[in-house]
């Protein structure tokens, strides 16, 4: 028994001597002078906020947003408290179909969540059914269809519910009429976009009636089941329902062709067909951060502003007997071609290229069914009802 009672206090006082060795240690690493303690040091922290883009490929690509990733030098690194804080947006330019915002403070898994939702989760109204009732034009009907359902529509998919079953009412349809027919001989007739009729009270295609027994005089049942007009509503009554473009080719006539259909548009999104989506082209880029290591002067710069396709650098005067120096003048423009770094060692030395890990530049433009701004909030809503469902399932 004492025996054991020895060996238990030895080990005691072992684990005891091991952990004063440690906080020695751990006291007189926090004493040096070259390893700050509650911040990074500038190497490590361009690592984190930084991707190094070098003349065959880029490094430090691996971003570090999870909590505890500097805990040993006492840095909190979670991704909320970073978010909350540093998160904004700024808005660069907002046109009537484009706008380009910085997102800055953002993770990209959220930044490519945001573009995703953008293009296949924002509703639209679509051509989803086409009703040919005479086509002798050159095209099939197939490919004529297709051509009808990629016209975005203007109108506010907010203002209508899903198409679930196949009754076609006002809640859930919009109708429109093309009727178009080529009279003059040795002449060729463009059928565009605005032929497109808005039919507010629904379908005329008179649906055939299984009851042959039927009176003249009752009112023929059509493709759609509106129970009022849709002119009536006070959204449409001032801003009636059209296609966004009038200019788009649908088909092109010959003497005597004749195209008429009816084309039923109905709510969607584009992961079920692009058609339905909101935007054309959806795209971010991290922000390039060009930083020159060297002065780069008179020949030498000329060279490298000749260089660079997108004109990201310029040439200032120096003030000394007409020497002339390279600066950055465009750093936003930078493609990330590096070309400027590819004439050999000494310009990569010089040409430090780089981009933000947390700053995205983004760039939407509309098909012309919303403006960009309202894509935007539209995108953050689902967005926040996806984190909501997710809230929702853990508790």
């Amino acid at each position: 028994m004492s025996s054991d009672n020895e060996g238990t206090t030895s080990s005691s006082e072992s684990e005891g001597a091991d952990s004063v060795k440690e906080n020695a240690t751990l006291e007189f690493i926090e004493n040096l002078s070259d390893v700050p303690m509650g911040r990074l040091p500038s190497n490590i922290e361009f690592q984190r906020t930084r991707v190094d883009c070098k003349a065959d490929a880029p490094i430090h690509t691996d971003t570090f947003q999870y909590s505890g990733a500097y805990s040993s030098m006492r840095v909190e690194n979670s991704f909320l408290d970073n978010f909350c804080d540093n998160f904004r947006v700024e808005v660069i330019r907002l046109t009537e179909d484009e706008m380009e915002f910085d997102m800055i403070g953002i993770d990209p898994a959220l930044a490519n969540a945001f573009r995703r939702i953008l293009i296949s989760e924002v509703p639209t109204m679509a051509i989803e059914k086409v009703l040919i009732a005479n086509n002798t034009s050159v095209i099939q009907d197939e490919v004529l269809a297709h051509r009808l359902g990629l016209i975005p529509i203007k109108a506010d998919p907010r203002l209508f519910e899903y198409a679930e079953n196949n009754t076609a009412s006002e809640k859930n349809t919009i109708v429109f009429k093309l009727h178009v027919r080529c009279e003059r001989s040795g002449q060729r007739l463009s059928v565009k976009s605005k032929e497109l009729i808005w039919l507010p009270n629904g379908s005329e295609f008179p649906l055939e009636s299984q009851d042959s027994k039927t009176g003249s005089s009752s009112k023929p049942k059509t493709y759609t089941s509106f129970t009022c007009s849709q002119e009536s509503l006070p959204e449409f009554s001032s801003n009636p329902i059209a296609p966004a473009l009038g200019d788009i080719l649908i088909a092109r006539l010959g003497p005597g062709q004749e195209i008429e259909l009816e084309a039923h548009a109905v709510k969607g999104i584009g992961k079920t067909h692009s058609k339905w989506s909101p935007v054309t082209p959806v795209w971010y880029k991290m922000l390039p951060e060009i930083v020159l290591l060297e002065d780069i002067e008179d020949q030498q710069a000329e060279k490298l502003v000749a260089i660079c396709p997108v004109k990201v650098f310029d040439i200032e005067d120096i003030g000394k007997a007409g020497k002339k120096r390279a600066t950055v003048a465009r750093p936003r423009a930078c493609t990330l071609c590096r070309e400027c770094i590819r004439e050999g060692k000494g310009w990569e030395n010089a040409i430090s290229l780089r981009r933000k890990k947390d700053h995205f530049i983004f760039i939407i433009e509309s098909s012309g069914v919303f403006p960009p701004e309202v894509l935007v909030t539209e995108a953050v809503k689902i967005l926040e009802e996806k984190c909501d469902r997710v809230i929702s399932d853990l508790s």
